[in-house]
């Protein structure tokens, strides 16, 4: 009612924010506001300064406004609405005190429990209220899959407005996958009861995983370092949400380091396999138009295959005097997409063979824009099947690695430069 699917995803619709304190301000439905003795515009002080108690007493009144307005479009019962109305508005003003279950108010300084008791005194205060203030309400059950599916949609849907559809998917599966291990191993527990015996159970199953006590392992340190990571943010994240902020997370402290806390360096192709093996006439002949351009533009400018298949027609410059491609995020909210770091912003010359490949794609890679995952799968394939990687561990973005190592009169600083890799070391002068 009065809003649109946008509003309803930002995380502080309706909170304006004024020297500091926050209030709850909506504009009363065109066809209601000779109706609504509020007139044109709603606008209440929140009476609070913190954007996270604002965002709870804004949800209490815009649930309220959505039955109130709904009864008087439908023609029903406006008293009763505007009851449940003030109902609402009570219980809000009443959660201006920080929840607490009752047996921690027990223990506060007589002042602090006397006010609230004193809030409730001498007015016909609605249960849920009273319940709230001091504190008999219940924490609910609620299962892991179900803190995951309130996380996705009302936690972080605000970190995930810049990113793409497929970005945004593929996020969502590798987060969900660490919640569907834990149910595997462990079960669909109810959050709140989760301990550290359950938090070390998940933990050693990544463990014999990642070293096993017979056998090779499975899995990369860094794989259950995300995987474990992921719900110790699931969890902080969750209850936060709910306002417990100092919870202790069982999985606090669980993580896994890489041996000499490197990371292992991806293979790269030597130049004269890429010369003569991978280039070779007729050796791309099987790939479709679109996927050989991209190897062809990763081989010979060292980008990202995800930079160059998301490429759009505005940042092909081609006719410029240098004709250049511009990598970096669009900002479009239609069709937003995040680059991987923001040091990978950068303009990339074309010459030789990647200023031939753009002449033949202006308008880019269409075919997978939004769909590195299918690039990369339809190229290492094809690299396995037709014999054109060396090893089972080489693949479409070893081509990357070797551009950086190539043999090259440019020093390394600027081919790591026109990567966004950071050079370890200043050149030598």
């Amino acid at each position: 009612m009065g809003r649109n699917r946008k509003d309803s995803l930002d995380p502080d619709r309706y909170l304006l924010c004024l020297n500091g304190n926050y209030y709850y301000r909506r504009r009363t439905p065109v066809e209601l506001r000779d109706v609504d003795p509020r007139g044109h515009t709603v606008k209440l002080s929140l009476k609070t300064d913190d954007l996270a108690r604002a965002r709870s007493f804004r949800d209490f009144y815009e649930k309220a406004d959505d039955e109130l307005w709904a009864s008087m479009i439908d023609g029903g019962d406006a008293e009763l609405a505007r009851g449940r109305y003030q109902a609402a508005i009570q219980r809000a003003k009443a959660l201006g005190f920080s929840y607490k279950p009752a047996s921690e108010v027990a223990t506060d300084q007589i002042d602090a429990i006397l006010e609230r008791v004193e809030s409730l005194a001498g007015r016909n205060v609605p249960k849920p209220v009273v319940q709230a203030v001091l504190g008999t309400v219940e924490m609910p059950a609620v299962k892991i899959s179900k803190a995951f599916e309130v996380y996705r949609d009302k936690i972080v849907p605000h970190q995930l407005r810049s990113k793409s559809a497929g970005q945004r998917k593929r996020w969502t599966n590798v987060k969900h996958l660490a919640v569907k291990h834990f149910m595997e191993i462990v079960g669909d527990l109810d959050i709140e009861k989760i301990g550290r015996d359950d938090a070390r159970k998940y933990y050693d199953h990544w463990m014999e995983k990642i070293a096993p006590k017979v056998g090779k392992p499975s899995h990369s340190p860094d794989t259950g370092k995300r995987r474990v990571g992921d719900l110790r943010v699931l969890y902080r994240e969750y209850f936060a949400h709910l306002g417990d902020k100092d919870r202790d997370n069982p999985f606090d402290g669980l993580t896994f380091k890489r041996k000499g806390g490197k990371r292992r360096k991806r293979l790269a192709f030597d130049h004269d396999w890429i010369v003569g093996t991978i280039l070779r006439p007729g050796a791309l002949a099987g790939l479709n138009e679109e996927a050989r351009g991209v190897l062809l533009m990763v081989a010979d400018i060292g980008a990202r295959p995800s930079e160059i298949c998301n490429l759009i027609p505005e940042r092909i410059l081609l006719k410029h005097k240098i004709p250049h491609l511009k990598i970096e995020p669009d900002d479009d909210p239609d069709a937003p997409r995040e680059i991987k770091t923001e040091s990978s912003i950068r303009f990339v010359p074309l010459t030789g063979l990647a200023l031939e490949v753009m002449k033949k794609h202006p308008h880019g890679f269409p075919r997978y824009r939004d769909k590195e995952d299918t690039l990369s799968a339809t190229l290492n394939k094809y690299l396995r099947e037709n014999k054109l990687a060396p090893t089972e561990n080489h693949s479409v973005y070893s081509l990357r690695h070797s551009f950086e190592g190539a043999s090259s009169e440019a020093p390394t600083i600027y081919r790591r430069a026109l990567l966004r890799w950071r050079s370890r070391r200043a050149p030598s002068r």
